[in-house]
């Protein structure tokens, strides 16, 4: 390596992507945005069924990439695979260890379509996967490969939304870095499409009441124990995107705590405090906004709930 590979700065070669937090109306994408929820379940159960189980179903989500979300390996047997979504070049990449690969363009297509287009691109390569077919956390769910009506595919709503998947897990890595206790990864869950990092007291908690589309075992597993749980979700049909904190179980005076920023407020409905994602796209202060959010939501249910805070934060934890 030559001593100027060393001292020089680095450079930037292509321009910054502008804004950093771009539009997202849901009326505005709607149908594609329906139809990449559930491309993005195939995906996710294929991982679900390779992957080890593990607690608070962390082993079936996906993560955020510089070119769109992917599985991250997975093993069939003693074979590797990942699968990954090229928002970039709007492709999905099935690829094994031993250089095995396939390429599925992504564009306006049905559901039915794209299942059997990953369930083949498996096959051929020696690595067939059988799953659930059924969609989850989703009214009136149509088998995979009986989905016709699913078939949208805009491009540029898609990497908006993946652009926004990128600054969001960003600055959540700031709020996540606070907490030496218990904490997720920050990942992608792909049944309701949110983007999730929980925080854990490290008590148990009370069975979680039975939730509309999943079995109450992955309900029980999932809310196993005491947590505080933040994520950003992209909406759906009359609701805006926003980002989101709850507890659970909710202590007593949680919902009435004092928060910030004044954007913010608790949504009796949801069961949880919500940011709409515009207020912080306007912000003249993006990330501070957010991680204000974050640390009064989380102070909200730490403090409720008598969580042993000097035990579980880093010692700068919110300055």
């Amino acid at each position: 390596m030559a001593l100027s590979d060393v001292t020089r700065p680095n450079r930037i070669d292509a321009p910054t992507l502008a804004p950093v937090w771009p539009p997202l109306p849901h009326s505005a994408w709607s149908d594609t945005c329906a139809t990449l929820q559930l491309w993005l379940q195939i995906v996710g159960k294929i991982r679900l069924e390779l992957t080890p189980a593990l607690n608070q179903c962390w082993n079936v989500t996906l993560y955020p990439t510089a070119r769109g979300l992917t599985t991250l390996p997975m093993a069939r047997g003693t074979r590797i695979l990942q699968i990954d979504c090229d928002f970039v070049e709007h492709k999905l990449l099935v690829e094994t260890a031993d250089g095995g690969r396939r390429v599925i363009p992504l564009k306006p297509m049905t559901v039915a379509a794209f299942y059997r287009q990953v369930m083949d691109a498996l096959d051929s390569l020696g690595a067939p996967v059988s799953i659930w077919h059924m969609p989850a956390e989703i009214e009136h769910p149509i088998p995979f490969e009986q989905d016709e009506v699913h078939k949208s595919y805009d491009s540029e709503f898609v990497q908006r939304f993946w652009h926004i998947l990128l600054q969001t897990e960003r600055v959540f890595r700031i709020f996540r870095a606070r907490f030496i206790g218990k904490v997720s990864p920050i990942h992608l869950f792909w049944g309701a499409l949110d983007l999730a990092c929980t925080r854990f007291s490290g008590r148990t908690a009370p069975p979680h009441p039975s939730m509309p589309g999943l079995p109450d075992r992955v309900t029980r597993d999932a809310y196993s124990h005491e947590v505080s749980s933040c994520g950003f979700w992209p909406g759906a049909p009359g609701i805006e995107p926003f980002f989101y904190s709850y507890a659970y179980p909710e202590p007593p005076g949680y919902r009435d705590y004092p928060i910030a920023p004044a954007e913010a407020s608790f949504d009796s409905k949801m069961g949880e405090f919500v940011l709409p994602y515009d207020a912080v796209r306007q912000s003249a202060d993006p990330d501070a906004l957010l991680l204000q959010f974050l640390q009064t939501t989380y102070e909200a249910a730490a403090n409720c709930a008598h969580w042993d805070r000097a035990a579980l934060e880093a010692p700068s934890a919110g300055k």
